[in-house]
């Protein structure tokens, strides 16, 4: 028996006095509306109406279980809209993962302009550079800088993120500016990686592409240590654009080897597979897309 809709039907015969108009009305015939009523008197083991051909009325254990259902179906009715406005109106917790440099340096002024647009929204933001599960970690987005590895997560593209090779004008005084990917071996290198895995960089030319094992001298999971020790003339780096950007700008770092180009990263949104999307998860991630992919090479991409 499906209770509601016999709870429904019954509540409408109740106020209509007939099994008829509570059928047009709930775009039921008459014999669906007293079949449901029938099956809801049925399972309490009690009579609900007094009936005749022409009208029906609510005896005394009747009218006692019409004004329940009737608050019952008003609760009810609450509870739908409350999620529906729920999905017109970004509110609650909002819970995003992010890398950490990333975080610090592009995602939290985006926040606090996304803040502003939505003062009805809890933000709670946990920047990391492990790879965290996000479905374990209880995240509604989490960004990452990658290329991903087939997932039964969607991952939504925000914007390509380029990378650029890079020393301090004191370092390629010292040692030289490199004027092929070959002559890198020669070079301290800064790479970002995890010494289990390796750290090859990958560049390609017009002559093809070039797979360079750097002579390193400092390997970090966090870019901007590398950055600031390419500054200090440590080291050649391989930086993404929206780290290195600064200190290019100021004359601290300069790109060498433009000719040739790594694989650029790509900055993903990544949440679980749900038929209803939350309206904060959308605008969120339509508002990262917003902010960051602007422009025909995207914001993060300009030095």
């Amino acid at each position: 028996m499906d209770k509601l809709t016999s709870l429904r039907a019954f509540v409408k015969v109740v106020e209509l006095g007939s099994f008829s108009e509570a059928g047009r009305q709930l775009r039921l015939s008459r014999s669906a509306i007293s079949k449901y009523v029938s099956e809801l008197e049925q399972s309490l083991g009690v009579q609900l109406l007094n009936r005749t051909t022409r009208h029906a009325s609510p005896n005394e254990n009747g009218q006692m279980y019409f004004e329940r259902a009737l608050s019952i179906l008003a609760d009810i009715d609450a509870a739908d809209q409350a999620v529906a406005h729920l999905q017109s109106t970004p509110r609650g917790l909002l819970r995003v993962n992010a890398p950490m440099s990333f975080g610090t340096l592009q995602l939290g002024p985006a926040i606090a302009d996304f803040m502003e647009a939505n003062p009805e929204l809890q933000i709670h933001l946990v920047l990391s550079d492990e790879q965290v599960d996000p479905v374990q970690g209880g995240f509604d987005v989490t960004l990452r800088i990658a290329d991903l590895e087939s997932s039964s997560l969607i991952a939504r593209k925000i914007v390509p993120i380029e990378r650029v090779i890079c020393a301090s004008p004191s370092y390629l005084d010292r040692h030289g500016i490199p004027t092929h990917p070959n002559a890198l071996r020669n070079h301290a290198a800064l790479t970002y990686g995890f010494l289990l895995t390796g750290n090859q960089w990958k560049l390609t030319g017009r002559d093809g592409d070039h797979w360079i094992q750097p002579s390193w001298l400092l390997c970090a999971n966090n870019a901007e240590v590398l950055c600031d020790a390419a500054v200090k003339g440590r080291g050649v780096a391989l930086l993404p654009t929206f780290i290195a950007g600064a200190a290019l700008r100021a004359g601290k770092l300069r790109t060498v080897l433009d000719d040739y180009k790594a694989p650029p990263l790509t900055l993903y949104a990544i949440y679980p597979p749900t038929r209803h999307l939350a309206v904060k998860v959308r605008l969120f991630i339509d508002f990262l897309v917003a902010r960051f992919s602007a422009g025909p090479e995207g914001k993060l991409n300009t030095v």
